[in-house]
């Protein structure tokens, strides 16, 4: 039951009205995805021809990941120059370019903002660390004096989230140890001062100048953070704050003037979409808590979406995903958004890795729960991301050597848990041997990031070619959520169903089941069989596996 209805509906257009709501976006992780420069760092070029295989693969639309100038300390999360190309990546000739093909194609295109924090190479940070205490310069900051009788502790005791203190202290212009500046991540990494009325207006030039170039919107970094307490105080838990990548010190993060900002943003997007009746989308990355505060984000005059972040999160068990998807559905549905559901991204271990599958090439138990996961997500109510790679069925790298990893997470703790440079290692596109046509160098030329051997058996053409594989399921899961009338848009019942089996019907008839188990179960429902994830014979749900079928109940 691999096979796939022909689409009864057209594809979507640029003028789909809330295009948004049930729209499936591909995260392209620019520097992974394909080189065109012979450099070994994907690019802007590598992106614009890369567009036809996503293309037939049936997406909506592709965010990228950072391309402006930067540093590269966090890999472009550590922004110098908001409105421009790093040359790494090409120029805004060839943003223009990738726009138009873009455009032709039918898929939008959605950028990465970074608004919490930018490059300590951007001219303005440069600028405060050349200005005096109290300064106009750096009050666009977080500077502060230090605590102690010679200023030389830390001003409160935040933890950053890639290990170590969130403050570093500053040298002086007369050569004296001075004031400390905020810094969340990195180092690199100064965090913006949101209460300073210069840093909404310099965003409101950025959101403009990449709206007026054609973007369909953007996925906003750290979307819960900005604000800062004003009174910096110390932490009640900073262990806890410390112990996690997600934000959980409430006195950095989801502070509620962040609101007023989503506010003023949604308002320049409603503000472009009314002249010309294409609607701009702000998608948030948003780690709070619970599904409650989530869906205070996506009220209607906010964000349009913000990543639902606990599916990714949760184990391999059907009362959590039932849990999971119940609440998602009753606080963030209830807002008038519709859910934004993830399996994976770039700084998450790849779902086939993390559902239990070693990195010995994707076969197994690992690959067989995440194409079931992959199933559900596109069969749930809403909108759907996929992280590049997912539809080859890739691995987590988990072997890289020290002297290769990049994550500052790996240089700030000397730890290996956490880092993220296992699921973005670049992508395999042709040939049996790295650089499996990733890249058009030379021979001899290497990716910025090692390929293990096993790429070979998820390379793309490879892929294509295998009705059986990764790609092909999510490509038929595409088709059928366009031929289905709104499969995306609506609510879900539950069906009763035997333990450790999860079973949904929507509107239309569509029922989707996942058996969690490893043990073979009678289906829990009749009708016309449309996709599984593996071998599903009649009346039978197989171990570990989904599949969906129209039906009458």
């Amino acid at each position: 039951m691999h096979n796939c209805c022909p689409s009864q509906r057209q594809a979507p257009g640029l003028n789909r009205h809330h295009w948004w709501r049930d729209a499936v976006i591909y995260q392209v992780y620019v520097r992974s995805f394909l080189d065109s420069t012979g450099d070994g760092i994907g690019d802007l070029a590598g992106v614009r021809a890369g567009l036809p295989y996503l293309k037939k693969l049936g997406v909506d639309g592709i965010w990228l990941s950072p391309f402006y100038p930067s540093p590269q300390h966090d890999h472009g999360y550590d922004v110098a120059d908001y409105r421009d190309v790093d040359p790494v990546f090409g120029d805004l000739a060839e943003f223009d370019l990738l726009m138009t093909a873009a455009r032709r194609l039918g898929i939008r295109v959605l950028l990465d903002i970074v608004p919490n924090h930018c490059s300590s190479e951007h001219p303005w940070f440069r600028e405060a660390l050349a200005s005096p205490p109290g300064s106009a310069a750096r009050a666009r900051f977080h500077f502060a004096d230090g605590r102690g009788p010679d200023g030389g502790e830390p001003p409160n005791n935040w933890h950053a989230m890639f290990g170590g203190p969130a403050w570093t202290r500053v040298t002086e212009a007369d050569g004296r140890p001075g004031q400390w500046y905020l810094h969340m991540f990195t180092p690199e990494q100064p965090d913006w001062n949101w209460r300073n009325p210069k840093t909404p207006a310099e965003f409101d030039r950025t959101l403009r100048f990449w709206l007026d170039r054609g973007v369909d919107g953007f996925r906003i970094d750290v979307a819960a953070g900005l604000f800062k307490h004003p009174a910096l105080p110390d932490s009640d838990d900073p262990e806890a704050d410390a112990r996690t990548r997600d934000s959980v010190n409430p006195l950095a993060w989801n502070q509620p003037e962040v609101h007023d900002v989503w506010r003023q943003w949604r308002a320049t997007c409603e503000e472009y979409t009314a002249r010309d009746g294409r609607e701009r989308l702000l998608v948030g990355e948003v780690s709070v808590p619970t599904a409650r505060e989530h869906a205070r984000y996506v009220r209607p005059d906010e964000l349009h979406q913000a990543f639902f972040f606990d599916l990714l999160g949760a184990p391999w068990d059907a009362d959590a995903f039932r849990k999971v998807v119940s609440e998602a559905m009753q606080d963030i549905a209830g807002t008038g958004s519709t859910v934004t559901w993830v399996l994976n991204n770039h700084d998450q271990v790849r779902t086939v890795t993390r559902y239990g599958e070693p990195a010995t090439g994707g076969s197994g138990l690992g690959a067989a729960r995440a194409r079931a996961a992959a199933l559900l997500m596109l069969a749930l109510p809403g909108a759907a991301y996929i992280y590049q790679g997912e539809e080859l069925g890739l691995p987590e790298v988990v072997d890289l050597p020290d002297d290769v990893l990049t994550d500052p997470i790996f240089r700030r703790t000397g730890s290996r848990a956490r880092i993220r440079d296992g699921c973005r290692v670049p992508l395999p596109w042709s040939g049996q041997a790295s650089p499996f046509g990733f890249t058009s160098g030379a021979e001899g030329a290497k990716p910025w990031l090692p390929q293990p051997e096993y790429f070979a058996e998820h390379a793309t053409d490879r892929a294509l070619a295998d009705t059986r594989s990764f790609w092909h399921l999510y490509r038929d899961g595409l088709q059928l959520r366009r031929s289905l009338p709104q499969l995306g848009e609506g609510t879900l019942r539950w069906l009763d169903t035997p333990p450790g089996v999860l079973g949904f019907v929507r509107g239309d008839g569509l029922v989707c089941a996942v058996n969690f188990t490893a043990s073979p179960t009678p289906a829990p429902a009749s009708g016309t069989p449309l996709l599984s994830s593996g071998p599903c014979p009649a009346g039978v749900l197989p171990g570990s596996t989904a599949a969906w079928w129209l039906t009458d109940l």
